[in-house]
């Protein structure tokens, strides 16, 4: 589940995550843990160039992973919309330690910059690539609900 949602993408999530566009995606950005700004800091960043911008760096070892069979689910019985992915894994991975992963919204994954990744949610992870398999566990990354 995120640890927060980015200001930017508040209201957006179910529709970014139904993928709305010919050819978006949702992007996993690992983050590195050391330099790794506040939640408070973080949720002000309006596009991955800004994410990164500060002290908190892109762990790019390991690289960027597209989240394949993402789902948006509508939950009336608990006023709710439920964002799922399947698990995510790295093979062999090395690098600097990693503490947070980012998911972002590319519009269109045939071109573009960071500029155009739209951040949606951080998750924190420690994990410390050390050649061993890694997978991250996805199970509703995301709930967005309201109360009335």
């Amino acid at each position: 589940m995120a640890n927060i949602c980015f200001n930017i993408a508040l209201g957006r999530l179910a529709y970014y995550a139904s993928l709305p566009a010919a050819n978006d995606a949702l992007i996993l950005v690992p983050l590195e843990s050391s330099g790794l700004e506040t939640d408070a800091v973080l949720r002000d960043k309006d596009d991955l160039a800004a994410v990164v911008a500060g002290t908190t760096n892109e762990q790019t070892t390991v690289g960027r992973k597209t989240l394949a069979s993402v789902t948006v689910t509508v939950d009336d019985t608990n006023d709710r919309v439920a964002l799922d992915a399947a698990d995510v894994t790295w093979t062999a991975p090395t690098g600097n330690a990693i503490g947070a992963v980012v998911i972002c919204y590319d519009p269109d994954t045939t071109g573009g910059t960071d500029t155009d990744l739209i951040p949606l949610t951080k998750h924190d992870v420690t994990w410390t690539p050390d050649g061993n398999n890694f997978t991250v566990t996805i199970a509703d990354f995301c709930r967005v609900s309201s109360t009335a």
